[in-house]
């Protein structure tokens, strides 16, 4: 017998998100999306965080109302400040 199992599915294919990784003093790195607020990840090794924050984006995405995925569209830059 088949089981049928509905998945929401997010298409996020075309979108690009920014992402800030840092090694963590404990060891592995952890990872967060600052156009998503709240969504973060961590790994053992920066190709693992990266691999989970995607899945995370996507979770939240999922999650997230219409007018949160309105405010998607505002502009993220990244700047470098010398202190």
């Amino acid at each position: 017998m088949k089981r049928h199992v509905s998945r929401k599915t997010v298409n996020c294919a075309s979108r690009t998100f920014p992402v800030v990784v840092q090694e963590d003093v404990s060891g592995g790195y952890w990872v967060n999306c600052p156009a998503l607020q709240g969504c973060y990840s961590q790994g053992d090794t920066v190709e693992d965080a990266l691999r989970n924050i995607r899945e995370a984006i996507a979770l939240c995405l999922e999650e997230s109302s219409a007018a949160e995925k309105r405010g998607l569209d505002r502009d993220v830059s990244l700047h470098f400040v010398r202190v």
